[in-house]
């Protein structure tokens, strides 16, 4: 099959948008770095009792870890991304010496294709039954969870300082309010900020149409990027914290995980009626993968109800995937699931990703 090349023909997730020369650095440093997990790997054909994840920054509460060490005798590594292109592109690079990885839908679907994935193996997970059907069939990369085992199903949207922003819309287009010009940032993220586009126009965050594209590249450039301090993925919480930003897009997680408990009195997170670009991120195994058996442990954990709905407690979720759980869960989500409703899941784009580089490489993110 033909081989996707990483830099520019890869689709743009969850989080930090790197440029190609970033992404280039990356790949020939991290063929001399292997990280904390490669040098307490197993021996081939061995396995240990050390996990090595690599998953999303502000995504597994260390309490869970923590009990999944106990309960089992092990020690959990972790290590954090911050977008799908630095996590595919360390893995391809055959870095980390990881086990466990949490890539978003359309990065699961480019690496099965790719053959980097175990398969997983059923008889080992007692816990599949909990998942919910509906969020399975969203999951047309991998329906019957061969490769990959659905861990959260969410979107990103908006929170809005409310001492310093009282009257609003809820909607993407605050971010077009020039009177909030400088206070305002959007992730730094091409899929995010071009669905967000596209839904406020009235199409698919996954169009291919020329016109389409164009006009949702006319709508950032030209109205909502003059109002931005910047595109940011990777701090926009604690600007928003901090007290710097009012009005940021992002993921409840990067918001809540940074304001004090005073804070939280004004601020309010939602996902507009417009809807959004949405994902699932599931577990992987990694090809070759030392603690295989460990890494299906770790799946069937967290997967358990009351490990669920402690997981999902923590960073202020609804229990999307896992259905007991709704029933176990004891803290009142910052959206509810009724808001995922109205988001449309980023598909693999293939060739025409091109279209959207274009526009958002060669004019909006310049000069940002």
């Amino acid at each position: 099959m033909k081989k996707i090349p990483v830099l520019d023909a890869i689709p743009h997730g969850r989080g930090l948008q790197k440029t190609a020369a970033v992404l280039l650095a990356a790949v020939l440093v991290l063929g001399s770095c292997s990280g904390k997990q490669a040098e307490s790997a197993a021996a081939p054909g061995t396995e240990s009792k050390q996990l090595n994840i690599y998953c999303w920054t502000y995504y597994v509460p260390l309490s869970v870890r923590e009990k999944f060490e106990e309960e089992y005798g092990v020690t959990v590594m972790f290590d954090e991304y911050d977008s799908n292109e630095s996590m595919y592109t360390k893995i391809q690079a055959g870095g980390g010496g990881y086990d466990l990885v949490f890539p978003s839908g359309d990065y699961v679907s480019i690496m099965i294709k790719q053959g980097m994935f175990e398969k997983i193996d059923h008889s080992k997970l007692s816990n599949l039954g909990n998942i919910d059907p509906l969020v399975l069939e969203k999951t047309a990369y991998d329906p019957k969870m061969e490769y990959s085992v659905p861990y959260y199903f969410g979107a990103a949207g908006i929170a809005v300082n409310t001492a310093r922003v009282p009257n609003f819309e809820r909607s993407w287009s605050i971010f077009g309010r020039s009177d909030l010009r400088d206070r305002m940032t959007m992730l730094d993220d091409m899929r995010e900020v071009m669905g967000d586009a596209l839904v406020h126009l009235g199409y698919s965050v996954n169009s291919k149409n020329p016109a389409e594209i164009a006009a949702a590249h006319d709508l950032i450039n030209n109205t909502w990027k003059p109002n931005l301090v910047k595109f940011d993925a990777e701090a926009p919480g604690k600007g928003f914290a901090s007290g710097d930003f009012w009005v940021i897009q992002g993921y409840a997680e990067m918001v809540y995980e940074e304001i004090s408990e005073a804070q939280k009195k004004d601020t309010v997170f939602f996902i507009p009626p417009e809807g959004g670009p949405a994902y699932i991120d599931s577990m992987c195994i990694l090809k070759g993968a030392q603690n295989a058996d460990l890494a299906h442990k770790f799946i069937d954990f967290i997967h358990r109800p009351d490990i669920y709905a402690e997981f999902t407690d923590y960073f202020g979720f609804p229990a999307t995937v896992n259905i007991p759980a709704r029933d176990v869960k004891t803290v009142a989500p910052y959206y509810t699931a009724e808001e995922l409703l109205r988001t449309e899941l980023k598909d693999d784009l293939g060739e025409e990703l091109e279209l959207y580089n274009e526009v958002w490489f060669d004019s909006i993110r310049v000069g940002d």
